[in-house]
């Protein structure tokens, strides 16, 4: 290979236009495709795509000069509205692959009711979807960054070694996760030390997940956050700091099917009402025993992220790049 064609990536300026790159490029080439709503797929790759530029916006941003259409902000809007319509396609998903097969006829019968809905609300967040695209927002959006692209402007603070500044760049987001309050749903502090309750009823489960529920919605979309980022960085570091990612992930994945069932919980109490455990009663246990499930299965994974060992190893991962 010619070594004039070679790319070699040292400084955060590199770091920072390769990430913006290649997560603009990603999630462009999937409007077409959006806007026609002929594959979810397509909505779940555009709307990761935007997630992950926005990640790399807002971690990079103070080592760039981007138009002002370009802002964490806008993109957020975006992917939002994307996001809307991707939790009924997954709420659809998660209803007639998971569930459905498992109920009586009787259930299943109702069962069309919430589909009925779920069919009229999606056909609202289409309609929001094509609005966006033909919205100025997304255009300067998308015009923009096309010309930063091609004519990239940066801070004097983008000319410095990516190692030396990376650390700076992953602690702070990394103390958010470890600080997180979420962590403490289903513990007791007993002499300064931290103890995991595990003898939870399953009724007990669900009066938590009613009060608590957000934070741990909000513990899951800091372990999204932290996963993104810290992908972008995955060859400056070695194979421990791979094994975090994979660890934040599952942290994302187990908290994420245990959000799932208590939204598509709320979403039916709000189509049924008072006649919810009358209809689908068979659904509504069934649910119930899908989230227990999911918290036992998701305490081990609290009690290792919550021993100060697991914290201190994740940042020293973090303070040694290759």
């Amino acid at each position: 290979m010619n070594p004039d064609t070679t790319t070699i990536i040292k400084t955060l300026e590199d770091f920072a236009y390769q990430a913006i790159d290649k997560h603009f490029k990603k999630t462009v080439k999937w409007e077409k495709s959006v806007k026609k709503d002929e594959d979810p797929e397509a909505l779940h790759q555009m709307r990761v795509g935007m997630r992950r530029l926005r990640t790399a916006v807002s971690r990079f941003g103070l080592s760039l000069n981007l138009p002002k259409s370009v802002s964490d902000k806008n993109i957020g809007k975006i992917a939002r509205i994307l996001g809307k319509l991707r939790d009924l396609d997954v709420l659809k998903e998660i209803l007639e692959n998971d569930y459905k097969p498992h109920l009586l006829h009787k259930e299943q019968e109702s069962l069309k009711i919430a589909f009925s809905t779920l069919d009229k609300q999606r056909e609202i967040e289409v309609s929001h979807v094509h609005k966006i695209f033909k919205d100025e927002l997304y255009k300067d959006f998308k015009k923009d960054l096309q010309d930063w692209l091609e004519k990239p402007s940066y801070q004097p603070l983008a000319s410095l070694p990516i190692q030396q500044v990376l650390p700076d760049l992953l602690l702070p987001e990394v103390s958010e996760f470890f600080l997180h309050p979420g962590w403490l749903i289903g513990t007791e502090i007993v002499d300064s030390k931290i103890v995991v309750q595990t003898n939870w009823t399953p009724e007990q489960l669900e009066q938590h997940l009613k009060t608590e529920g957000e934070t741990l919605h909000s513990l899951r979309k800091q372990a999204k956050r932290i996963r993104y980022q810290m992908e972008l960085f995955t060859e400056l570091y070695g194979e421990s700091f791979t094994a975090n990612i994979s660890d934040v992930k599952h942290i994302q994945e187990s908290l994420g099917m245990l959000q799932d069932s208590v939204v598509l919980n709320e979403w039916l109490a709000d189509i049924f009402k008072s006649e919810l455990n009358s209809q689908l009663r068979g659904l509504t246990t069934l649910l119930a025993a899908n989230r227990y499930q999911l918290w036992q299965q998701w305490q081990p994974l609290q009690e290792q992220y919550l021993k100060a060992e697991t914290s201190h190893k994740f940042h020293l991962t973090i303070l040694q790049p290759m």
